[in-house]
């Protein structure tokens, strides 16, 4: 999975000036004109503001920002995507470009086996068998898929239609925009990890995706990424 850090306007500074306009109205001006990277002189103040916003879940603060990320991932993760009403997406089209013959092909690590019941799965390695069966049908299918779409291509049929045959595991591109305050909603339902207070069951090809925007998050705003993980992964 690729994801890049493309632009953004976020930082601890941001969370600051929003929260204190509760508190100092016109003063917080101030504050809100400085260049956004700076916090307070005291470390431990701007903090102790950020973890209590956390803790008690005022999350307007952590919304006056912005991240853009590039993705490229296979479609049927994008899906998994969409399913967040908290960002902005823009998809390459297979309307308007001839789609490229990338498709996924899970790695030998990715375990295969499904247990538990709905909502608590456990995913279990598979057997070299599986691994194999898994492997073979996966690229035949693929190059199955894109040799009949090149055919109808080839043909003189408009890429809109040609593109129907192409499976969830081609790859595409899409660019995500989001505030900190829904990437933390992203992440906490897209990456599991032992010590939150609701724990998920991701796909693991979408906490791929979600391990890499919450690296990039964390090098903008390192004081907020450490009050959600220190108070259980819990979007405010």
């Amino acid at each position: 999975m690729t994801v890049e850090l493309v632009r953004s306007s976020a930082s601890d500074a941001d969370v600051l000036f929003a929260a204190r306009v509760s508190t100092q109205g016109e003063q917080s001006l101030e504050t809100s004109r400085l260049d956004g990277t700076e916090t307070d002189a005291d470390d431990a103040r701007s903090r102790g503001l950020i973890n209590y916003l956390m803790r008690d879940r005022h999350g307007s603060p952590f919304e006056h920002n912005s991240m853009t990320f590039y993705v490229q991932a296979p479609i049927f993760v994008f899906r998994e995507f969409m399913r967040h009403r908290i960002a902005s997406y823009n998809e390459e089209s297979g309307r308007y470009r001839e789609m490229n013959p990338v498709f996924y092909v899970p790695a030998s690590d990715r375990n295969l086996v499904q247990t538990g019941k709905p909502g608590a799965y456990e995913f279990l390695p598979g057997t070299a068998e599986q691994a194999a069966l898994v492997d073979q049908q996966t690229m035949d299918v693929s190059r199955h898929a894109f040799e009949a779409y090149q055919r109808m291509l080839q043909a003189g049929v408009a890429r809109e239609v040609a593109r129907i045959v192409l499976p969830l595991n081609l790859y595409s591109s899409m660019y995500v925009t989001m505030n900190a305050r829904s990437l933390m909603n992203f992440l906490s339902l897209r990456t599991r990890r032992d010590d939150s207070h609701f724990p998920s069951f991701p796909q693991r090809e979408i906490e791929m995706c979600a391990e890499k925007m919450e690296t990039l998050w964390a090098g903008l705003m390192p004081l907020t990424h450490a009050a959600f993980d220190a108070n259980g992964r819990v979007a405010p």
